[in-house]
């Protein structure tokens, strides 16, 4: 028996996939609250396919099981070795591992070892030691790491696939949205670096991300911060106007969209000002129970011209190809989670090219943002391939950057 563990949204694409490529194989889905009665079907079953909500919650079972590969699938919901899910993985009874993942590193060197941890324990020691040896010299690390990692780059695996044009749109704020942020940014200023002088960067994160959430809202849309006795609208919003004309274009031209945000309020002002337009849409966030079927939908010829996706709930697990047009709302300083959520675009089956842009508020945070995001690929380049030195993470004087005029 071989088990599979995905997000939750993603067991079903892996029972899609075994059944059009390997028809074969005897599959059995591990969900719903009566899997438990499948449990006679295990014995004869060639796959195993479950979540990681239930990796922890069946733990005992699963352990028990006498596995030969245990497969990791979007593995870097085990990045941090001090969860629940990172400790019920690295249990599992197998003769074989394998970790899946496209973004290894998303914010440090410690996720790397928390998935090596699982693949090879004991490779690259204890966590200790890692952070404090081996972590700090590059060479090192890849050295260590080279023989375990298989990097799949798209241009190897699919040298015919279209290109990607990539596009940072700058957007100027609305004069409302613009004395707003200055607002907001003249609050939440002093007391970020009043917090990060008493305390450090590291012992103020929480303080630091809450203030970027306050300013992020601003830029994106006043009326995410819900402010009382205010009566914004979306023409106070410079990037929902620019995100319409875009739009618009678009389904003149014949293109497909799909647009994504890591707000859901943000998506639900996108909802509003697209039934304004008239314009027909797909939506999916963390609530929606039908994704196979709304992406069935969105990727048939006669589909809504543009699919709204929440960031966190479809930026990973969904083919598509039906769209040759991708819009990042808001950015963050992640880049691998932005290049996961393109790749639902572009990826094999893709017969077009694909434009994704970025909508960046002008004079914003977000701009500042862009800055840290390339610091963020140049430390996952550093680590899985032949050149460069680490990074370190957020400083002092990033801080201070951030929360500029």
């Amino acid at each position: 028996l071989n088990l599979v563990v995905a997000p939750t949204s993603v067991v079903p694409n892996w029972e899609r996939e075994i059944a059009k490529f390997a028809p074969g194989l005897k599959t059995v889905v591990w969900q719903g609250p009566n899997r438990s009665q499948r449990a006679p079907e295990l014995e004869k079953a060639d796959v195993m396919i479950t979540s990681y909500a239930l990796l922890r919650r069946d733990e005992e079972l699963l352990q028990a099981l006498d596995l030969r590969y245990v497969i990791l699938d979007e593995a870097q919901h085990i990045k941090n070795p001090m969860s629940q899910t990172a400790r019920s993985a690295k249990k599992l009874s197998s003769e074989r591992r394998l970790a899946l993942t496209g973004t290894p590193i998303e914010n440090r060197l410690s996720e790397l070892w928390s998935i090596f941890d699982f693949v090879s324990p004991g490779l690259l020691g204890t966590l200790k030691t890692f952070e404090e040896r081996i972590a700090r010299t590059a060479q090192r690390l890849r050295a260590t790491i080279k023989p375990f990692i298989m990097r799949r780059l798209k241009r190897d695996v699919a040298a015919d696939l279209p290109d990607k044009i990539e596009q940072e749109m700058i957007v100027p704020l609305a004069e409302a949205q613009a004395k707003l942020y200055k607002q907001v940014l003249g609050q939440v200023r002093k007391s970020v670096l009043s917090e990060v002088e008493k305390k450090g960067v590291s012992k103020a994160q929480i303080q630091i991300l809450v203030a970027l959430t306050r300013l992020r809202q601003v830029a994106c849309d006043p009326r995410l911060m819900k402010l009382p006795d205010t009566d914004f609208d979306a023409d106070d919003s410079g990037k929902l106007g620019a995100l319409r004309e875009i739009i618009d274009e678009a389904i003149d031209g014949g293109h497909r969209v799909l647009v994504f945000s890591q707000f859901v309020g943000m998506l639900n002002h996108i909802r509003a000002a697209l039934d304004a337009d008239g314009v027909e849409y797909e939506y999916l966030d963390g609530s929606t129970k039908d994704r196979i079927e709304r992406v069935d939908r969105f990727n048939e010829e006669t589909g809504a011209p543009v699919f709204l996706i929440s960031l966190k709930a479809g930026g990973t697990g969904l083919n598509l190809t039906g769209a040759d047009t991708v819009i990042h709302f808001d950015p963050w300083w992640n880049p691998a989670v932005e290049d996961q959520a393109t790749d639902r675009a572009h990826r094999i089956g893709q017969t077009k090219n694909v434009n994704v842009y970025k909508l960046i508020a002008a004079g914003t945070v977000e701009e500042k943002i862009l800055e840290l995001s390339a610091k963020k690929r140049e430390l996952v380049s550093n680590v899985l391939s032949t050149e460069g030195s680490p990074l370190k993470g957020l400083t002092k004087a990033d801080v201070e950057n951030l929360f500029s005029e």
